[in-house]
């Protein structure tokens, strides 16, 4: 039997292995055992252990608690804690997710210790190396054995820095298998959409009318560490749901949460939260926020993954970052860049208030990448 460790922190990767964790119990479970580490980068309630309960994901058998401090401290007590782990466990493969600090510290410390890494969401490229997560993925990519990227032009990436789709087996650090699997958290929405509409009670709770607000979210430090670009952002959000009449539903993450009362002007923050339009709600489940993703009029972010949930409902999003890593959703038009440009993102909400949408082409897979990750494992480490 293949023993795999994942290594998980964040919220984004606690669901993403939701979809591998799925897929062993149902088609690989006398093939693959899975080892979950938490390494405790999302150390709140809501925006981790929430998660494991509702999606049936199997109890993590080591939790390192790291919580949350600089990069460099962060990585650096995740590289020492996984090693032991990785000597005490012996893998066969080690399983990492995405781009956090996590994703770098479990394909360091397994590389170090000549275990194969297979990444899952790799290729993806913002050409931005001011942000952590870019550094974090293109490492990754470098030391990892077995390379899935969810998209083709994730595959160009790779191609592009001299990791070949062409490679043939046997696969190794040096001669590294890469495969357009498709998208995990395709899988996933397609899976739990219906399961959601019959949990969250959100919309309700919250008196929402469908399809006649925006969900936004807000968490990249570059956002609400800036007092200029946080200021930018919710003026745009304050001008638009006064001007039209429309509510805001913003999750808070906590960083947010934080940085709001110290980075924004004291005449706007007092607007904001006299708003009766701007619900500014606590961090949420992964159930209430499929449901408020599938019921928004439009969608307001600087996540990665929201930014992808957004093009599977369906719906129009406006991204507030100078760049994507998912290029496909920007070329379709179901998407646009506004950085943190008070003027554009207001532009765009108009724009897009006016045009009904028809572009989202299928780019993210059929709905089964964590079979095609798991098959591709197994046949890699299956004769060990």
């Amino acid at each position: 039997m293949i023993k795999a460790v994942t290594i998980i922190g964040a919220r984004p990767q606690i669901i993403k292995a939701a979809a591998i964790s799925r897929c062993i119990k149902n088609f690989y479970q006398n093939e693959i055992q899975e080892i979950i580490v938490h390494t405790g980068q999302h150390y709140d309630e809501n925006m981790s252990d929430i998660f494991f309960r509702e999606m049936d994901i199997p109890p993590f058998k080591y939790n390192l608690n790291v919580g949350s401090s600089s990069h460099a401290s962060q990585t650096a007590k995740m590289l020492k804690r996984i090693e032991k782990i990785l000597i005490k466990e012996n893998p066969d493969v080690v399983i990492i997710y995405g781009d956090t600090n996590s994703t770098l510290a479990g394909a360091v410390a397994a590389s170090k210790l000549c275990i194969p890494v297979a990444h899952i969401e790799a290729g993806l490229r913002s050409f931005n190396r001011k942000m952590p997560e870019e550094i974090n993925r293109v490492v990754a990519d470098h030391i990892s054995t077995l390379l899935f990227s969810p998209t083709t032009t994730g595959v160009h990436n790779l191609n592009n820095e001299g990791i070949k789709k062409e490679n043939k087996a046997p696969f190794n650090i040096d001669n590294a298998g890469v495969f357009n699997s498709g998208d995990v958290m395709y899988d996933n929405s397609l899976f739990f959409e219906e399961k959601a509409k019959n949990i969250s009670t959100i919309i309700n709770d919250l008196t929402l009318e469908k399809n006649n607000y925006i969900l936004a979210t807000i968490h990249r430090d570059n956002n609400t560490d800036d007092p200029k670009r946080l200021n930018s952002i919710f003026n745009a959000i304050q001008r638009i749901s006064k001007e039209n009449k429309i509510n805001f539903v913003i999750p808070l993450h906590p960083r947010t949460k934080k940085m709001l009362p110290l980075n924004i002007e004291k005449n706007l923050y007092n607007s904001v939260f006299s708003n009766t339009l701007i619900k500014l709600i606590s961090p949420v489940s992964f159930f209430d926020m499929i449901s408020l993703e599938t019921n928004a009029f439009m969608i307001f972010t600087d996540s990665g993954g929201v930014q992808k949930e957004a093009f599977f409902y369906k719906k129009p999003c406006i991204i507030m970052r100078s760049e994507t890593e998912w290029v496909e959703i920007v070329e379709a038009g179901a998407a646009t860049i506004c950085d943190a440009d008070e003027k554009k993102i207001i532009e765009t909400f108009n724009n897009y208030k006016t045009i009904k949408l028809n572009a989202f082409p299928s780019v993210f897979g059929n709905g089964n990448a964590s079979e095609e990750i798991c098959k591709q494992i197994f046949h890699t480490f299956g004769h060990l």
